[in-house]
């Protein structure tokens, strides 16, 4: 899609790159030199979670944040599949193709097994991990998660999702902590990145893929010990209604070598409610990491 004239250029100051992937032309900044920070998006979210992180690390780090086929300023195709693993194979596509060495990874929501399968293909090319609210595991038995997959995967869900743009309208605000904190402003550039209802295709399905996708979830979650020399942060709102503090609890267990910073007043979309106030905590967290050595 074109670059729309919605966009507030003072908080999305940045040029914009396109990548030729499976489905169509991906959008992604890259911003700033050194050491690249690949910041990887769910649903409904694109590339604009990350801009505060972007601003603040810029100066430091090349920060790299595609926006998904299908989400945000990448190609909407209708006929394209949007689950997971096949957003997971364009993420590496866009890593091979900028020849990205020694990453710092960064993912939130889908982001995270859509991310974390490049790191556990790739353990050697991965120094270290930053995850927000999110999973890398079958959703099955959650009974939360459960009702919701099979309410959107019926024709209600669908129409939601499809024709009244469900998921950015009311699941980020419903997902929000402080929701006096989340603007009309900065709303709007969420759900206006879906104008029709044929562009909104990816939203349904991935919150069909919530159980649909739940094998590829497994098959990550038993693969999870490539993960383990990989340094961690965990960033965590604790007022998230969809990933809760039980989630991180297994983060912590899978990963106890993990640090960890929660944010008592923050839901589900921790870069946007956290703000700028989170790039130090990235910052000196990746400072820390060793640089891989290559070979």
């Amino acid at each position: 899609m074109q670059i729309p004239d919605w966009l507030d250029r003072q908080e999305y100051p940045f040029s914009s790159q396109f990548l030729n992937v499976d489905g169509g032309r991906m959008h992604y900044v890259d911003e700033g030199q050194g050491r690249p920070i690949v910041m990887v998006h769910g649903t409904p979210t694109w590339s604009l979670l990350y801009r505060h992180l972007i601003k603040e690390l810029a100066g430091t780090y090349r920060c790299i944040a595609p926006d998904h086929i299908g989400f945000g300023l990448s190609d909407k195709p209708a006929d394209w599949s949007y689950r997971p693993a096949d957003h997971a194979r364009n993420l590496r596509t866009l890593i091979e193709r900028l020849e990205l060495k020694d990453i710092l990874l960064m993912v939130h929501d889908f982001g995270g097994p859509i991310g974390l399968s490049y790191a556990i293909e790739q353990p050697e090319n991965v120094s270290g991990v930053v995850l927000c609210n999110t999973w890398m595991w079958s959703l099955q038995d959650d009974p939360t998660i459960r009702r919701m997959g099979q309410f959107v995967s019926g024709p209600i869900g669908k129409f939601l999702y499809m024709r009244l743009n469900f998921s950015p309208r009311v699941l980020i605000r419903s997902f929000w902590g402080d929701k006096s904190k989340l603007t009309r402003h900065i709303h709007q550039h969420y759900t206006r990145v879906f104008p029709r209802a044929p562009e909104r295709q990816s939203t349904w399905v991935l919150a069909r893929e919530l159980l649909g996708s739940s094998a590829w979830y497994a098959e990550l979650w038993q693969q999870r010990q490539q993960l383990r020399e990989q340094p961690m942060l965990f960033l965590w709102g604790m007022r998230d209604p969809a990933f809760k503090p039980d989630a991180l609890a297994r983060w912590q267990e899978a990963f106890p070598h993990a640090e960890v910073v929660t944010f008592p007043d923050a839901g589900h979309f921790v870069p946007e409610e956290v703000g700028r106030a989170l790039g130090p905590v990235v910052g000196q967290f990746c400072a820390q990491i060793p640089i891989l050595p290559q070979g």
